[in-house]
């Protein structure tokens, strides 16, 4: 349970102890975390004894730069929005300190940095033969949903629609149905993905009549002191769910470059290949949202490139009314 801090009387505050009741209210072990490393490293840098209210917004900015300046830009973006929120909730009940200055920008975070594989590329690794058939089919389900890793591989078979090609997911960032700690899967909004034919074909013979339990699992079951999740056994054969680090491992082991560890392909490719040649393909930009089921579009345009022939399409609804070209 997290620390409870008492907060001194008045307006009066220190920069240790707004930084410990912030962190104290957080529930989400993975927030307390990130929280903690911005946080915590800013405060120690301000000077954990001093009032909040004396210090300057330009220290923060100052405190940012020295701290993350060099760092990419996704972290920078993480520990500003750690400090901003600390200082945010500093304001919002009274307590006089600073703010995060307007020098001390967002930064826009760069294109993704996951390569596109061909079509061709794509086929020819899941049709080799030495591919067993748990990762066929798991490269193929994760191309044709263009789903993230971590979802596909947390689909139970009892959750699959076989015949509608279509299963819930736990999605990045999901949002809990009621506010309370310990929420099970069940107990968050889900977001549907869905597969066409390659993952319908592979699907059925990879399940083998099994019913219940994670689809993807390792080949043999867990250790006596390994504490695992009724949810992640397999009931009727007792193997565990297959895990994100043994995927990315099993996917490099086969794409390994000379068989160099490390040097083959990543999980996040397939996702990525596969928004990409939506897009190629002249899907619109609502369609690629709904599918990759980003909120944004700026997270979702890198996937969108039109071909030629679909601009010059377009265009001709700019065309005169009367029919004239």
């Amino acid at each position: 349970m997290p620390a409870v801090v008492q907060l001194p009387a008045g307006k009066a505050l220190t920069v240790r102890a707004a930084a410990d009741v912030v962190l104290g209210s957080l529930l989400n072990p993975n927030t307390v975390r990130n929280y903690g490393i911005g946080v915590g490293k800013t405060a120690e840098r301000l000077g954990e004894g001093r009032p909040m209210a004396s210090v300057a917004d330009d220290e923060v900015g100052e405190a940012l730069e020295l701290l993350w300046g060099t760092s990419a830009v996704n972290t920078w973006n993480a520990r500003r929005a750690s400090v901003l929120s600390w200082l945010g909730w500093c304001d919002e009940r009274g307590y006089d300190g600073p703010v995060v200055p307007a020098w001390a920008k967002r930064l826009t975070p760069p294109d993704s940095e996951a390569l596109v594989r061909s079509k061709m590329a794509i086929d020819r690794l899941i049709a080799r033969r030495e591919v067993p058939l748990r990762e066929k089919t798991l490269w193929r389900m994760l191309y044709e949903t263009t789903a993230r890793a971590e979802e596909v591989l947390g689909v139970n078979i009892e959750e699959l629609d076989l015949a509608g090609r279509r299963a819930p997911v736990k999605s990045k960032g999901a949002r809990p149905r009621t506010r309370r700690r310990g929420t099970v899967r069940e107990d968050f909004l889900l977001e549907t993905v869905y597969w066409d034919a390659g993952t319908a074909r592979l699907l059925p013979r990879l399940l083998k009549g099994r019913t219940r339990g994670p689809v993807f699992v390792t080949h043999r079951k867990p250790g006596p002191g390994k504490v695992v999740s009724p949810r992640d056994i397999c009931p009727d054969t007792w193997l565990a769910r297959l895990s994100y680090g043994q995927a990315r491992m099993l996917l490099d082991k086969h794409t390994a470059l000379g068989g160099r560890p490390g040097t083959g392909w990543d999980l996040h490719e397939w996702r990525h290949s596969g928004l990409t040649h939506l897009g190629e393909g002249g899907a619109s930009l609502l369609m690629l949202m709904a599918k990759s089921r980003h909120k944004k579009a700026e997270n979702v345009r890198r996937y969108f490139h039109p071909s030629a022939e679909a601009i010059a399409e377009v265009t001709s609804l700019l065309a005169p009314s009367d029919g004239r070209r």
